[in-house]
């Protein structure tokens, strides 16, 4: 095992065996287990009578370019991928070319002045796709709708189908997840330790993203929230870090989430600053822990959207509510089952069991009805036959910190 050059040991929790992704150049799945996608792809292209894909690039939560080829993807890289034929992907830059070489090494890097559209154009046309069904995977513009219908292709979009495929997880799957896990405890026990009075909003993420880009993980969100415990007017963190300071007696809640690859972890913790937690945030954390603890027993393969809604009672009962999601799946996307609370569904409950190695965020966001005071627990964890495993590390509670 190599060890860190600056640091002088491996990242925190992560086992030997998965250290030499960590050294790899390109880190890469096995040949199994890009062939498993591929047989799950080319089964839903099938059903949806499609002869070929395109596939446009998303971000790197959930861009199916990525999942199917390993190449990191923008909304700028598209892909034709057929049954039968080598995988063309191209990139909207010519200095692109040589490392999504790297990175998809099965697949043809194609560059050329004409652009990706209308070089997916033209590679469909030339495997005489005109006529036949053209499957859309991915985030597909207006312009190049019409691009593709003006040039006689019928589309069906597979996103659907997608999602569906993105549910469960593979155990090699879920090894990057413990990698990106482990990076998001980094972030989270950063801000911990090294939170000062005085600091800024900006000073706080800058704390975060140190903590991993060592260890070569990167940015998916990291979202803090600060206000004074005895008049606050904030409740969920914010997505933008704003021009505020970090005062003695503030809050501190915040959601981080480190890629690994296209694989991140999310974990969600509640901090009090040089000062003891008030008695309104006292309540609102115990609720929240409350019911994290309530929903964790009945998360399992087999639990139902209404058996999770049932057990997150707590919140109710207290006079307090949400303003997130209480569970939502993740890895590969914003994932079902998508659920609020009975009093606060976040949309019509879904019709889906909780199955084995699905992946779920579990985060009791508790806040004041008048949405001026909140809290943030949670984590990701990975359903199992009979409850699920736990894949963060990061100190659990209420912690006074700064001093």
């Amino acid at each position: 095992m190599t060890l860190h050059p600056r640091l002088g040991a491996k990242p925190p929790r992560i086992p030997d065996r998965l250290v030499p992704l960590l050294e790899a150049a390109a880190p890469h799945f096995s040949a199994a287990e890009m062939q498993r996608r591929r047989i799950a792809f080319e089964q839903a292209l099938s059903e949806a009578g499609a002869s070929h894909a395109l596939v446009v690039g998303t971000d790197r939560r959930m861009s199916a370019l990525q999942w199917l080829t390993e190449l990191p993807s923008s909304n700028l890289n598209m892909g034709v991928l057929s049954p039968g034929e080598p995988d063309l992907l191209f990139v909207p830059y010519p200095n692109h070319v040589a490392q999504a070489q790297m990175l998809a090494p099965d697949a043809t890097v194609v560059w050329d002045a004409k652009g990706p559209a209308a070089l997916a154009v033209e590679t469909l046309c030339g495997r005489g796709a005109k006529g036949q069904t053209i499957a859309i995977l991915g985030q597909c513009n207006y312009a190049l709708v019409q691009q593709l219908a003006n040039s006689g292709f019928k589309l069906v979009d597979l996103n659907r189908a997608y999602n569906a495929m993105r549910l469960i997880k593979s155990d090699e799957e879920f090894d990057w997840a413990r990698i990106g896990c482990a990076l998001s405890d980094l972030g989270i026990e950063a801000l911990a330790d090294e939170i000062m009075p005085g600091m800024s909003e900006h000073e706080l993420a800058t704390l975060i993203e140190r903590a991993y880009l060592p260890w070569g993980g990167a940015t998916h969100i990291h979202y803090v929230g600060l206000t004074q415990m005895s008049d606050p007017d904030c409740c969920v963190p914010s997505q933008f870090p704003r021009a505020r300071r970090v005062n003695a007696g503030d809050v501190v809640f915040a959601e981080i989430s480190a890629l690994f690859s296209a694989y991140s972890g999310q974990v969600l913790r509640t901090l009090a600053v040089a000062a003891d937690p008030t008695p309104l945030y006292r309540d609102l954390h115990a609720v929240a822990e409350e019911t994290f603890n309530a929903v964790l027993k009945v998360l399992k393969s087999g639990a139902t959207p209404i058996e999770i809604l049932d057990a997150a009672a707590p919140i109710a009962r207290s006079g307090f509510t949400v303003c997130d999601d209480l569970l939502h799946g993740f890895i590969g996307g914003y994932l079902p089952p998508v659920l609020g609370t009975h009093e606060r569904p976040s949309g019509p409950i879904p019709d889906l069991v909780l199955r084995e190695n699905m992946a779920v965020v579990l985060q009791p966001s508790v806040v004041t009805r008048d949405h001026k005071a909140g809290v943030q627990i949670g984590e990701l964890l990975r359903i199992t036959h009979d409850g699920v495993e736990r894949l963060h590390q990061a100190p659990w509670g209420f912690r006074r910190v700064g001093g």
